[in-house]
């Protein structure tokens, strides 16, 4: 199966926005995820219409960002009566002590992708700001409002051994070590979206790789690594050009973002992408 091109954070920034239209008319990018509470969100729906094949995913925020409710509807996610927690640190040391609620998780997840809809966006797929997707407290309340809102797929955030190899001395040792820990957690998340009855990829490429400044060579190992087989795999990326609205968003990720549209801009075009709607529901093959 080819593969599928997926960019994150679509809607957080005119330059982010821009990036997404230039790479798909290219024949560069498959699908973007849409931030329901972006500062931009209309000016990417604009660049969706405009890009009918371009298909539209929802990136559900949960941490670091605004709520589509009014926080008071969720205060476990919104502690201080406005926005999400800040650090995915605290919300995952919160979601362990038993303080956020997954009726709250199931309903705010469901307004976001509602938004979406309402916008006029047929929503292919969802993932999740930070992959707080990753732990099944998280993902089964998710899975349950993708279903109520006919949201037909989710990302396998789970990256596979033979792409971490490929990406060897792109990250921190402690960001590597995190990654290979949280690996544990994909045989639960198998199972949960097994039972809900999603589709889901094989697995994730390049969130090791996230950030990295030596974007084209290991964009490049990457691809080359990516076994020809039947499996599906999605390469997440985070292309932008930076801007005034970038300046005023709390990310790491700042030039690296033009230096993966760069990337792909020279490496994918020609290639055959990957769709979600060419995915059937199947079992996640094993890292």
């Amino acid at each position: 199966m080819p593969l599928i091109v997926n960019a994150d954070d679509f809607g957080l920034t005119p330059g982010v926005n821009r990036s997404v239209g230039e790479l798909h008319c290219a024949g560069a990018l498959s699908s973007a995820t849409l931030m329901a509470t972006g500062e931009y969100f209309d000016d990417a729906v604009a660049v969706a219409r405009a890009n009918p094949v371009l298909e539209v995913g929802c990136h559900v925020l949960l941490v670091d960002g605004t709520p589509v409710l009014p926080p008071a509807q969720i205060p476990t996610l919104c502690p201080d009566g406005k926005n999400f927690r800040p650090t995915l640190t605290g919300f995952v040391r919160d979601l362990f002590s038993f303080r956020i609620r997954a009726a709250e998780i199931a309903a705010e997840a469901t307004a976001q992708m509602e938004r979406l809809r309402s916008a006029g966006v047929r929503v292919s797929h969802f993932d999740t700001h930070k992959h707080t997707h990753l732990f099944s407290g998280i993902l089964r309340p998710l899975l349950l409002a993708a279903r109520g809102c006919g949201v037909p797929a989710v990302r396998n955030p789970f990256e596979p051994d033979w792409a971490l190899r490929a990406t060897k001395g792109s990250a921190t040792l402690l960001r590597r070590l995190a990654v290979v820990a949280l690996g544990s957690q994909h045989r639960a998340f198998q199972r949960a979206v097994e039972a809900s009855g999603l589709a889901t990829t094989s697995g994730t490429i390049g969130v090791l790789a996230t950030g990295t400044l030596e974007v084209r060579a290991t964009l490049r190992t990457l691809l080359s690594a990516t076994p020809g087989e039947s499996a599906t795999w999605e390469l997440v990326c985070h292309p932008g050009y930076p801007d005034a609205a970038l300046d005023r968003v709390r990310t790491r990720l700042r030039q690296s973002r033009a230096e993966e549209h760069a990337a792909l801009m020279e490496l994918l075009p020609g290639m055959r992408l990957g769709r979600w709607g060419e995915l059937s529901v199947q079992r996640s093959v094993e890292l």
